[in-house]
């Protein structure tokens, strides 16, 4: 009987590996319309098309004023703390997209994310084009990630994916659902990540200001000095302005409620 399941396990990994493999790889950048005056961002039909196919998300279809607060964490710069600090005076809920070098060089800070609430994500653990990498080693890259997070947390499973650089293909898109994550991309983002080019927090919190919009998906880096000083008067201008930050978890319930009432 053990024989017989080894095999038939072997043979659905067969059939995964072999059907992932046909889809196509063209590499892609992800990259929208920004929103103005709070008219939604746009990603265009090709990506909505694609979004759709493969059950991912980049912004809340609802048109409520409801935001979700995203931050990726390729390496730490010193400003995570005051981060979780501002998240955690304010009660906002937030998700951390993690590399495995975060994982190993900031362990306590993915404990304290972990402990007050926040989601941890997979950003891969080398950071790498997805699209230029084997199924096999996309598998890797992600099973690594959420294994050491499940070591340091305690918590078991991990649901969320950004894709490194914001690259990816329909290949990556299906192996990564076919592993069990949802895709989660962005609607508002500026460039935040270039250490030896900050520009302020007052550059920071104007470039939020302007994209803002109901639905968003808020990328910023905390690697950022500037996203760190502007945070706190960023979260209680967008509540002055009626807003209110959830998890992606509420998103994603959301949208599969919605897909199941869709069915009946």
């Amino acid at each position: 009987m053990k024989k017989v399941t080894f095999i038939t396990s072997l043979l659905f990994v067969f059939v995964t590996y072999s059907t992932i493999a046909y889809i196509p790889n063209s590499p892609y950048h992800w990259g929208f319309n920004k929103s103005k005056n709070g008219v939604p961002a746009d990603a265009g039909a090709k990506y909505e098309e694609m979004i759709a196919k493969y059950d991912a998300v980049y912004k809340d279809d609802s048109k409520k004023k409801t935001i979700y607060l995203t931050f990726d964490n390729g390496y730490e710069n010193g400003y995570t703390d005051e981060i979780l600090d501002v998240l955690k005076k304010h009660h906002v809920p937030a998700a951390f997209f993690v590399t495995g070098h975060y994982l190993l060089s900031a362990e306590d800070l993915v404990k304290r994310m972990s402990k007050e609430g926040h989601i941890i994500g997979n950003h891969s653990w080398h950071h790498p084009d997805m699209t230029q990498v084997t199924n096999e080693r996309l598998f890797k890259e992600l099973y690594q990630v959420k294994k050491k997070t499940e070591e340091i947390t305690g918590k078991k499973g991990m649901q969320y994916l950004r894709p490194p650089r914001g690259i990816f293909s329909e290949r990556t898109m299906a192996a990564a659902k076919e592993a069990g994550y949802v895709h989660v991309f962005w609607s508002l983002a500026f460039k935040d990540w270039n250490v030896n080019a900050q520009q302020g927090p007052e550059y920071a919190y104007q470039q939020v200001m302007a994209q803002i919009h109901p639905g968003a998906i808020i990328l910023l880096h905390t690697i950022s000095k500037d996203n760190a000083e502007a945070l706190e008067r960023i979260i209680l201008e967008l509540k002055r302005q009626g807003y209110t930050f959830k998890s992606l978890d509420d998103l994603y319930m959301k949208k599969e409620m919605g897909e199941k009432i869709l069915k009946r």
